[in-house]
């Protein structure tokens, strides 16, 4: 087979995982703005079953939620031209999406690059596609419960202060929320990107000693560029837990590694 066939052939299959993804996505997106979740009691346990309702969908049920569990209460959540609670309720859908088909966008991502590693590094592929879905699932909580109510606490506190009334915008608001999730779902997969480097051999446990340095001033670039606003604080609220993140790396391979050389 020729080079031209054999990319012909890898961009067929890279089409096909793409539009399986984006299917998964699509088919999940469009449920959540399509139907509504009605709560019944089963023996003293609340449960929840769909019911058709485009304008009280899911996702409004949830964009509902981050308001009553994120904004500050003297913020007022408000819409500043037509269809904005529309396109967040999309947004919101979407990123739902993205986040109930993460076992099948791992899958097949794992798929496509499996002919391309050797047989240990398919393993690790393999053995490391549960833990990034849990890591990911992880950071979103965290990042939700732990940190976005407080970074929007302290951005509107100075408005508070002032005896100022607050308006949020509900696209910045969820634009805002949504930021925060996915990168601290990303970046919650940095001891697991480091544990997978140094397990096939580009590094070993010394490299990340070392250049700590290094990886700090990275983290904390990062945690500038994602944030919001340039107060140089909210930034911590990345940069901290990844610097955490990339210690517990550290102390993992460490181990692992004397683990190894025991045997």
């Amino acid at each position: 087979m020729s080079d031209i066939q054999e990319i012909n052939e890898h961009l067929k299959q890279l089409r096909k995982i793409v539009l399986r993804i984006a299917i998964s996505v699509g088919v999940i997106t469009m449920f959540l703005i399509s139907f509504h979740a009605e709560p019944i009691q089963i023996n003293g346990i609340q449960l929840y079953y769909p019911t058709p309702d485009p304008l009280n969908n899911i996702a409004a049920q949830i964009t509902n939620h981050m308001r009553e569990t994120l904004v500050p209460a003297d913020v007022q959540l408000i819409q500043t031209a037509p269809g904005q609670a529309f396109f967040a309720q999309i947004y919101v859908a979407a990123l739902t999406g993205i986040a109930l088909s993460m076992p099948i966008i791992i899958r097949e991502l794992v798929r496509f690059i499996t002919p391309a590693l050797k047989e240990k590094e398919i393993k690790i592929a393999r053995n490391i596609s549960l833990p990034a879905l849990l890591l990911f699932v992880a950071g979103c909580i965290f990042s939700y419960i732990f940190v976005i109510p407080y970074i929007l606490d302290f951005l509107y506190t100075y408005g508070e202060s002032a005896g100022l009334v607050t308006f949020l915008n509900v696209i910045d608001f969820v634009t805002f929320v949504l930021q925060f999730l996915l990168a601290f779902g990303v970046s919650f997969q940095l001891p697991l990107v480091m544990y997978a480097v140094s397990r096939i051999g580009i590094v070993n446990s010394k490299f990340w000693r070392n250049n700590i340095r290094y990886a700090i001033v990275a983290i904390v670039i990062f945690g500038a560029v994602i944030t919001p606003d340039g107060s140089g604080v909210t930034m911590w609220f990345i940069a901290g837990p990844m610097i955490a993140l990339y210690l517990i790396g550290m102390v993992v391979i460490e181990r692992s590694e004397r683990k190894m050389s025991n045997i």
